[in-house]
């Protein structure tokens, strides 16, 4: 058996390492910019130093998650030309102006503001400066929106038809605002609040267990849990309705992703472990709860479910992969649910603060955030396979006429840059988070960049700590 890889191959891992060194920064900087915004709107209102000293302290780390954002994401938009011109040349002119609107409305907006809400402490007044810090955000959020509206009408395409082997759009309404979109908008916004909140109760942790009891460590913990109270729950309920409305757009994702071969009359089980074998068409030691499948997926006892083997063998995603990439998401999301439900009981019983065992706790549930979210698209994605514009493109139509050894290449050296870079990117972050907040009595006045014999430049230079170890 011929087990080398195909350049179709290789061109699909390599967007999918770019992609997944992408996702994590967008996610951390559209967290950290709202709660920027809110922190200083409470210094605005209360008067407090240290919701000064917490925005000052997360405006270096949104500024180098923001500079990797940028940067691995212009290495994703080339690769749609060099790897994927099949795809280009036939659904660019919807995917084209999505990325335009993007550009035109949510990266001009973060662009005209983000040197105001870096370097212009000084500069400006308080309140044009939170106008400043307010429109980041808001532009963090609209990017989501154009992004989210062009990959969601990857997933469930309309308002377009094909003419001579290209997309030609009929109705942009329909187009951004197709069945799945408002799902997978609300699911990966609050997935990106949760990202940066658990990354703020993390940080807020671990510096509690170093001994730190001032008010500005106190309080990111608290916000960072509060926010997890509320919005753990909220997605698990976004997430079960995103669920209904892919079983109906999208029935064979759901079959894979709950293992299901045959379409079960009366009533479907839930397989909630197993070993999915695309080749015997079977999901093997599979351990199932009657009924259950149609009460999460249908809402009634007794609602039929398709199961893989309705479906050609050709159009069957990778029900191995999205098996567990999915029970990872949802395992790791009832984790969240569950230390935010523990946190409020300590609160309650004032033990919040010293409760070491949870500290502890919060602090390794710090990256969960970004394994969810890359669980989670890892479902999305290899769910939609063997099509890149579902049911009417498939990937290996979109893919350019490369060679194998051309994309293993560029495969390697992505490898390569993307480890030297990025994890010096994270490493920074990492160690930015080690330091913490200004201790109370040293607040600076003004980021750096901000003196008057200084002018600012780039995103990166609001973080100022030397990157090697203190």
């Amino acid at each position: 058996m011929n087990t080398a890889l195909t350049a179709f191959d290789l061109a699909r891992l390599q967007f999918a390492f770019t992609i997944s060194f992408h996702i994590i920064f967008p996610a951390l900087s559209i967290g950290l910019a709202s709660f920027i915004a809110v922190l200083e709107w409470r210094w605005l209102k209360t008067g407090k130093a240290y919701y000064k000293d917490l925005c000052l302290f997360w405006s270096k780390i949104f500024a180098v998650a923001f500079g990797m954002g940028v940067v691995s994401g212009v290495v994703m938009s080339y690769e749609f030309g060099t790897n994927w011109s099949g795809f280009s040349s036939f659904a660019g002119p919807v995917t084209g102006p999505l990325l335009m609107y993007e550009v035109m409305t949510a990266f001009f907006l973060e662009a005209g503001f983000l040197g105001i809400m870096l370097f212009g402490w000084q500069r400006v007044g308080p309140r044009a400066h939170f106008g400043a810090t307010l429109m980041v955000a808001l532009g963090t959020l609209i990017s989501t929106f154009w992004i989210l509206a062009s990959n969601s009408w990857m997933q469930t395409p309309q308002g377009f038809e094909v003419v001579n082997g290209q997309v030609v759009p009929l109705d942009w309404f329909k187009i951004i605002f197709n069945p799945s979109f408002p799902y997978r908008l609300a699911h990966m916004a609050i997935a990106a609040f949760i990202v940066g909140a658990l990354v703020v109760a993390a940080v807020g942790a671990w510096h509690l267990l170093k001994g730190r009891r001032d008010a500005a460590i106190k309080k990111m913990f608290s916000m960072a849990l509060w926010m997890l109270l509320v919005l753990a729950p909220v997605q698990a309920f976004v997430g079960d309705q995103h669920g209904i409305n892919t079983r109906e757009y999208q029935p064979a994702k759901i079959a894979a992703i709950e293992g299901l071969w045959d379409t079960e009359k009366g009533g479907t089980a839930l397989n909630l472990f197993g070993l999915p074998d695309m080749q015997a068409e079977t999901t093997r030691y599979a351990v199932s709860i009657p009924h259950l499948g149609s009460l999460i997926l249908t809402h009634s006892w007794d609602g039929e479910i398709r199961g893989l083997k309705s479906f050609p063998r050709e159009d069957r995603p990778n029900s191995t992969v999205v098996f567990w990439s999915f029970r990872v998401m949802v395992g790791l999301g009832v984790l969240m649910i569950l230390m935010s439900l523990v946190a409020w009981v300590l609160r309650r019983g004032d033990r919040l603060y010293e409760s070491k065992w949870f500290l502890r706790f919060v602090v390794a549930m710090g990256p969960t955030g970004f394994i969810t979210l890359l669980a989670g698209w890892i479902t999305t994605e290899v769910g939609r396979q063997p099509w890149v514009v579902y049911g009417v493109m498939r990937t290996v139509q979109a893919v350019s006429p490369l060679t194998a050894q051309q994309v293993g290449i560029s495969l390697m050296a992505f490898v390569v840059v993307y480890f030297l870079v990025f994890g010096t990117g994270v490493y920074y972050m990492l160690k930015l988070m080690r330091n913490g907040p200004t201790p109370p009595g040293h607040t600076p006045d003004v980021l750096p960049g901000n003196s008057p014999d200084h002018t600012a430049r780039r995103p990166l230079s609001a973080a100022d700590a030397m990157i090697d170890a203190a």
